[in-house]
Formats: C-alpha cells, sequence, structure tokens
C-alpha cells in the first residue's frame, strides 16, 4: 500500500470523525434547545398559576463540572441512548454510580474510546495492507467499546462480593438489636448511623430503602432494590423477613437465629468446595515442579551407573 493509499484511509478516518461529531454536537445542540423550550413553558405555566419559579442556581465553572454538562446532554440524544444501554445502567446501578452523573462519564468514557483508540491504532500499527487498516480501526473500535463495561462489570463484581461477606454481620446486628427491644425501624436507623464503616456497601442500601419508606412508599417497594440489585438470594430472603414482620408483626430473633445458621453452614460448604479445588490445583502444580525434581534425586545414580556402565562397556570392545 502506497503512501497516497494510506493518506486517502488517514483523511477518511478524520473526516469520518469530524462528521461524528458535528452529528453529536447538533443532537446536544437540540437537546439544549428542547430543555429550554421546556424550561420556558413551566415558567409560563407557572407564572400562570400564580408561583413563583425557584431561581436556576448559578453554573460552576469547573473543568470537570463543564465536561459533566457536557455528558449530560449527550445523554438526551440517540448516540447517547445507545451507548448507555439498560444492561450497563444495571452496571452501574450495581456500582453505585446510577445517577445522572455517573452515566454521564461512563457515556463521555466510551465515546471518547470510541474515537480515540480507533485513530490511535490506525495511526500506530495500521502501515500495512488495507484489510490490516480496517481490522486495527475494527478491532481499536471494538476495545474501546467494551473497556469501560468491562471496568465496571470487575467493579459490580467485587460490591457483590463485599455485599455477601457483609451480610453475615447485619444478621448478626438485627438479631441482637432486636433482642434487647428495638423494632425494625430503630434497628435498621441505628445500624445505618453507626455500622457504615463496617458495611459501606449494605449501609448504602439500607439508606436508600430508609429514604423511600420515608418519603411514603410501602416498605416491600422500598426493599425491593435491595433485594435484586445484586441479584443476591440471602438478601432478597431478608428483605422478604422484614417485609413480613413489618406486616404482620411478632418476633424477627428466633427466623434471623435460624437464618443465619443456615448462612453459615451454606458458607461452611463453599468453603469446604473452595479448599477440594484448591488441593486439586496444588496436585497438578506439584507434579509439574516436584516431580522432575524428585525424578532426579531418586533416579539420578541409577541413571549415572548405567550410562557408566555403558560407556565402560564399549570401551572394552
Amino acid at each position: 500500500m502506497n503512501a497516497t493509499t494510506e493518506g486517502l484511509i488517514a483523511l477518511a478516518l478524520i473526516l469520518a470523525a469530524l462528521a461524528a461529531g458535528v452529528v453529536g454536537a447538533a443532537l446536544m445542540s437540540r437537546a439544549r434547545s428542547l430543555h429550554k423550550r421546556s424550561m420556558r413553558l413551566d415558567e409560563a405555566v407557572a407564572a400562570r398559576a400564580g408561583k413563583t419559579v425557584a431561581a436556576k442556581p448559578s453554573k460552576r465553572q469547573g473543568w470537570r463540572d463543564r465536561i459533566e454538562d457536557i455528558g449530560v446532554r449527550g445523554l438526551a440524544t440517540s448516540i447517547g441512548q445507545s451507548l448507555v444501554a439498560d444492561e450497563d445502567r444495571v452496571l452501574l446501578d450495581q456500582c453505585g454510580v446510577d445517577t445522572v452523573v455517573g452515566r454521564a462519564w461512563f457515556f463521555l468514557a466510551r465515546a471518547a474510546l470510541c474515537i480515540a483508540l480507533p485513530l490511535g491504532s490506525y495511526l500506530l500499527l495500521g502501515k500495512g495492507s488495507v484489510l490490516a487498516a480496517c481490522l486495527t480501526v475494527f478491532f481499536g473500535f471494538g476495545v474501546g467499546y467494551m473497556a469501560p463495561k468491562y471496568v465496571m462489570s470487575k467493579r459490580a463484581a467485587a460490591r457483590r462480593k463485599r455485599a455477601d461477606a457483609e451480610l453475615p454481620l447485619l444478621v448478626d446486628l438485627l438479631r441482637l438489636l432486636q433482642g434487647v427491644g428495638l423494632s425494625v425501624d430503630q434497628a435498621m436507623q441505628l445500624i445505618e448511623q453507626d455500622f457504615a464503616p463496617s458495611m459501606p456497601v449494605l449501609v448504602t442500601e439500607l439508606q436508600h430503602a430508609s429514604a423511600q419508606y420515608r418519603s411514603g412508599q410501602t416498605r416491600e417497594s422500598a426493599l425491593q432494590r435491595f433485594a435484586t440489585v445484586y441479584k443476591n438470594d440471602d438478601m432478597a430472603s431478608i428483605a422478604e423477613l422484614i417485609v413480613q414482620v413489618d406486616r404482620y408483626g411478632g418476633g424477627v430473633q428466633e427466623p434471623l437465629r435460624q437464618f443465619g445458621d443456615r448462612m453459615r453452614e451454606r458458607r461452611r460448604l463453599d468453603l469446604k468446595a473452595r479448599i477440594g479445588q484448591l488441593t486439586v490445583k496444588m496436585t497438578g502444580v506439584m507434579v509439574t515442579t516436584l516431580l522432575p525434581a524428585l525424578i532426579i534425586v531418586t533416579g539420578g545414580a541409577g541413571f549415572i551407573a548405567i550410562i557408566r556402565g555403558v560407556s565402560q562397556f564399549g570401551g572394552m570392545e
């Protein structure tokens, strides 16, 4: 591939990136105009109804806020909705950043990588044939699209693991606080206030559930996120137990004790299974590392004697 062809391909990629930027800017401008139109309509309706509209807070001038503002505007476009799909929002929710700002940063990271990685990979590696250049750009775009999701998946998995590790402490605290005469609301409030450093993940979810319950929702709907966000059966069981106690009353110490015993027994069985897997893995490591040394130590003298005997027999002939 000559220099003219390479230049044309580079020019085409640059023009495509510029076209994507122009389209994105046009969509964000349209979203901004629609937002302003909606604000004016709300002000007119409020003025006709005789109400005062709260003044819009002054926009901070920091670079971080400007970038977040660009991301928020981009989310309102069709490109933003396609780059931040429902499954991505589930991951963001499990990471605890499913807010407008969190989705905006995710959108900006994915959009920037989808543009920067194909161009960078082509400039660095795409100097061969046309097929190699196309493959480089394609894989660069794929890596740029999947990298933010991969990072958030790892973070979500870590939070799920942390939430599962915090469950026994939550069950013990609920049983202890119920035993001293506190209600479910009082026990949850005390846990939220005093045990946030020990259970950061579960305390955050409990605070969210308590805020929804105080806003007028039922206990079942308030604990819906707690029961389903991490797809943990034990968390769903705890939420169901709290809902039943809140609805029908009664003591909760004995059910919590039985639930804690079952959870510890299941964790003990899981730990035994992990120990068995580690034993099998260590057996393979020992075979590949210690067996050659063992053969050399035990059979080395015999091999040396055989070699000497064969060499002496050859010398006699």
